[in-house]
């Protein structure tokens, strides 16, 4: 009567619970019980520390390595800001820092003149990333010098002349710059172990990139990738068919770096971090959370052909004195930059 006494009093006390035939002392059972709980807190908030401590630690580090140039300047009638934020992405082809063995093994000669090889704007906002390949033979004017091929401004002014000379041809103010040279290209490319291209029925050779692949998927280490993205007077589209290999590789590139193999192992993600950091230099105002968020916008679009694109081209005649030249659709080009610059989806007769 007296357990069942207890077991009403502690119902009504608030919920059932079984009758007890034995009552801890003091320092005993429940004490230890109790104290569980907090062991698990305290272990929980040490690790957060660590890795807090940890990731703020690479972050400065990853900062600190970053490498930035004056890539933007004030002029009159520079496009107004649009919505979202979009990117200037080059590959250069400035052999300043090779070595003539290094020339030899890259296929890329001793020309010191730098322009550039890869442009590429990448527009991130409400519909996810979009790219917007433009051909380096790309027929526009260029601030100061006239009409010529889009990639010649950097040899003729550095990124400055550069990003104003495709602002004025975009329409679209840019807010951040990113250069990979040559050598940075390859050894991104290595840290990873190298990537999984699928080359296009009949193959790819040029002898003067170096370029000799079969079709179908192929393994590329560093200066095999180079060599395939370069390589275009064996293409039958030229310049166009060497802007579809560009953002080929990049997909590849970003596909590789995300997956498990790579991300979760520190013993080749740290590699490639670096290799990265080496690899690339960014404007004033970008830093590592911006890359890191370009980065995350490249890879959800990697292999999503309605998010990659090349500027509508109209023709591509010979203009002498600057020989074979890409000439844009000015119709369809003023449609896409648009929709770029109002952060809308891009025409779906651009989606190529």
């Amino acid at each position: 009567m007296t357990g069942a006494g207890e077991a009403g009093e502690a119902g009504a006390a608030g919920g059932w619970s079984p009758p007890t035939t034995h009552r801890p002392g003091p320092g005993e059972g429940p004490r230890r019980r109790r104290r569980w709980p907090w062991v698990v807190l305290w272990t929980v908030v040490a690790l957060a520390v660590v890795v807090a401590g940890a990731g703020t630690a690479l972050y400065l580090w990853a900062d600190g390595r970053l490498r930035s140039t004056e890539a933007f300047g004030e002029y009159p009638g520079r496009p107004k800001a649009g919505r979202g934020t979009d990117w200037l992405l080059i590959g250069s082809d400035s052999r300043a820092t090779l070595t003539p063995e290094q020339r030899r093994e890259l296929h890329v000669g001793s020309n010191e003149v730098r322009n550039t090889d890869t442009l590429m704007i990448v527009h991130q906002g409400g519909h996810g990333t979009t790219t917007v390949s433009l051909p380096r033979d790309s027929y526009v004017a260029i601030p100061g010098h006239g009409r010529g091929k889009i990639n010649s401004a950097f040899a003729l002014g550095g990124p400055k002349l550069l990003t104003r000379t495709v602002e004025q041809a975009t329409g679209l103010r840019l807010d951040h710059f990113a250069e990979v040279d040559f050598l940075g290209f390859v050894d991104v490319v290595d840290a990873l172990g190298g990537v999984r291209v699928r080359v296009p029925a009949g193959g790819l050779r040029d002898e003067r990139s170096g370029a000799g692949f079969a079709a179908g998927c192929q393994e590329m280490d560093g200066v095999q990738a180079l060599a395939y993205v370069r390589a275009r007077y064996s293409d039958p589209e030229g310049d166009l068919g060497r802007v579809r290999r560009q953002r080929q590789l990049v997909s590849a590139v970003a596909e590789k770096a995300a997956s498990p193999s790579v991300a979760l192992d520190p013993w080749r993600a740290l590699p490639f971090l670096s290799a990265s950091l080496d690899a690339v230099t960014v404007d004033r105002r970008a830093g590592v959370r911006d890359l890191a968020r370009l980065a995350r916008g490249l890879r959800d679009a990697a292999g999503d052909e309605r998010r990659a694109v090349t500027v509508p081209v109209g023709s591509e005649p010979r203009v002498p004195g600057a020989g074979d030249v890409v000439v844009w659709d000015r119709r369809r080009a003023g449609e896409l930059f648009a929709a770029l610059r109002e952060d809308r989806p891009i025409p779906t007769s651009d989606l190529k």
